[in-house]
């Protein structure tokens, strides 16, 4: 007994106990000794129903894949614990451990376990963390584990960061620098920029060769011997961090259409990036491609370019990229091809119909809305317009609609299929004066039928793409005014997504999958999961004034705010990224093989490792639910279940 209390004593999160549960719990836990060579237990084997804490020795943690071949993955020393994994659940090992020298544990049975973890929330809680490291293990490990034929990005978007390529040290200039100065520097150094900074050091703009030539082009400005940095400089700068991948560094030239950055570490200036020293780390390729994009003249020329996002997403998941990221960079490609696409098309019609009659707004909704959209899928788009004249309303809902729909015909020769439920501009219902929106979301809200609340989900995720962007934040203002003054508005959409929640395992932690049809056997990842968590992270959004629209910055701001605990934040995270790449990998494979992507998944074709990630991301629904009813419970008995 001293042996286990001492050896408890030692370990978090058993040191946080008092000495009276630790005298109550040591009684209840034995000692087992295994011979050098022997296994604690194999891979594949049914739980054993016990947490393992090694007292003396060396244990490995090996796993075998498919091909049979063993590898040690780590080790367990003394004080380590181990079977944390499948101590609670029925479920088999998903590696082996074995005794690499003489081994003593200290056994901690299941029903044991179970108490301590129930009567003292501290143990659940670190071990809430133990699991979600391994769910964040064992994605890296399927992210790693991908088909040898998948197309290769160029490595260094991937290996190499922003502080490897950069000019350094900066070549700077004072706001009263006169021009003329500037330019000597330039030519001196043999350099295309400047950068202007405060008293400080801070930047605050930059002077590039186009803007002397820019100025010494325009006959009514001219070059006056009193003319400054600051008269003549761009003052909007683009900075990234030293330590950024050049891949983060290539988002922000396709989002900003910027042609050099600074580069910033603890806040300072420590250098400057230019397009062409992208070019130089051998990135030209994926430059290039979002270069075609925007500046390509036709949509046939468009509809060539469109199918190489994909191969583009390919070579990210090749790449190991996180999925935040490969959402970043592929929803920027699209943005741009939306843009361009909205470009071509206003010049058509301005061209067949004259000019637009007031300002718009292009906004994308559903997952494009969120920035997690990767293969082309339905368009989910609307126009908000500027009100109108009262004697000019009819023309100009004509002339959008007509708009709207070359918009969502080109798309979708471009690849993005056209909503089945018609969420598109060429849709009235869709296409819509900012005054006309805002009756409708307040009507919808008010109403909150099952059909109304189908729309509501799609619409909440609005985020504006092209045109005046100010129509889409007083919609957004619109929306939250509405929240706070009907606040059975935020409950009937906490009501929908709690009572849509149905938690795809059984009691045992097998996977519930379709019976019948096409997809028997499968699930469907979208609907069955990553729905859940986006409704529900949504609700919470919404209810606290968040406008941003994808579920990790809204899941961030939340914590942020105190509204959602950071465990069960962290948790929801890691889940959802994992969905997202087992949804992305999968459509991916269905496009290689001509087939539709369509989420579904079946689980038994998973390796055991993807088994138990998948298994540990579906378990997430029982957070929302806790989090659904511990934030609106009361209110929610109201509603029928």
């Amino acid at each position: 007994m001293e042996v286990a209390i001492g050896v408890l004593r030692s370990i978090t999160p058993f040191s946080s106990l008092s000495e009276a549960v630790l005298e109550e719990l040591a009684p209840q836990t034995y000692l087992k000794a295994f011979p050098k060579g022997t296994y604690v237990f194999r891979q594949g084997t049914p739980t054993l129903h016990a947490l393992f804490i090694v007292v003396e020795g060396l244990a490995e943690v090996t796993v075998t894949n498919s091909r049979g071949k063993e590898s040690v993955v780590s080790f367990r020393h003394p004080h380590d614990f181990f079977g944390e994994t499948v101590v609670l659940t029925d479920e088999e090992y998903p590696g082996s451990v074995r005794a690499r020298k003489d081994l003593t544990c200290l056994v901690m049975p299941r029903e044991v376990f179970e108490r301590l973890m129930y009567h003292h929330p501290e143990v659940s809680r670190f071990f809430s963390r133990v699991l979600l490291s391994r769910m964040r293990s064992l994605y890296q490990e399927i992210v790693a584990d991908q088909a040898p034929d998948f197309v290769r990005a160029e490595s260094a978007l991937f290996r190499r960061r922003a502080a490897e390529i950069m000019s350094t040290p900066v070549v700077t200039c004072r706001r009263s620098e006169p021009v003329h100065h500037v330019a000597q520097i330039m030519v001196e150094k043999n350099i295309g920029s400047v950068v202007v900074v405060d008293q400080t050091g801070h930047p605050v703009g930059l002077v590039t060769e186009r803007d002397l030539v820019a100025r010494l082009a325009d006959p009514a400005q001219g070059w006056p011997a009193h003319l400054t940095a600051e008269a003549v400089m761009q003052r909007k700068l683009v900075q990234v961090p030293a330590g950024a991948y050049l891949y983060e560094v290539l988002v922000q030239v396709i989002k900003h259409g910027c042609k050099h950055l600074t580069v910033t570490e603890n806040e300072f200036l420590v250098g400057i990036i230019s397009v062409a020293d992208l070019a130089r780390a051998r990135s030209t390729g994926t430059l290039w491609f979002a270069h075609r994009i925007e500046t390509q003249p036709t949509l046939e020329g468009l509809r060539e370019t469109s199918h190489e996002v994909d191969g583009f997403l390919h070579a990210l998941i090749r790449e190991k990229t996180p999925v935040r990221d490969i959402l970043a960079i592929v929803s920027e490609l699209h943005d741009a091809f939306t843009r361009r696409v909205i470009q071509l098309c206003e010049a058509e019609v301005e061209q067949t119909h004259g000019p637009k009659p007031s300002d718009y707004c292009w906004i994308a909704m559903g997952s494009a809305g969120r920035r997690e959209q990767t293969i082309r899928t339905d368009q989910d788009n609307a126009i908000i317009y500027a009100d109108p004249e009262e004697d000019t309303g009819t023309a100009a809902a004509e002339y959008f609609l007509h708009l709207g729909t070359m918009i969502s015909k080109a798309l979708t020769e471009c690849g993005f299929r056209e909503c089945r439920f018609g969420v598109m501009p060429s849709n009235r219902e869709w296409c819509r004066s900012l005054g006309e929106w805002r009756e409708h979301l307040v009507q919808l809200l008010m109403r909150a039928e099952p059909e109304d609340i189908r729309k509501l989900t799609i619409l909440l995720d609005f985020r504006p793409v092209y045109g005046d962007f100010d129509l889409a934040r007083s919609l957004w203002q619109t929306a939250f005014t509405t929240f706070e003054q009907l606040p059975s508005a935020v409950l009937d959409l906490a009501a929908d997504s709690k009572t849509q929640m149905r938690v795809p395992l059984n009691l045992f932690g097998a996977f519930i999958t379709e019976k019948s049809g096409p997809h028997k056997n499968q699930i469907n990842l979208k609907s069955a999961a990553c729905t859940h968590i986006v409704n529900t992270v949504r609700v919470f959004a919404l209810k606290h004034r968040i406008s941003a629209t994808p579920t990790l910055e809204r899941l961030r701001l939340l914590v942020e705010g105190e509204v959602i605990p950071p465990d069960d934040a962290e948790f929801i995270e890691a889940a959802y990224e994992a969905l997202l790449m087992f949804r992305i990998r999968e459509n991916l494979k269905k496009l290689d093989r001509g087939e539709e992507p369509d989420n579904y998944v079946n689980p038994h074709t998973l390796s055991k490792r993807e088994q138990e990630i998948l298994r540990d991301a579906l378990s997430v629904i029982t957070r929302l639910q806790n989090l659904i009813v511990s934030r609106f419970g009361e209110s929610l008995r109201l509603y029928p279940t």
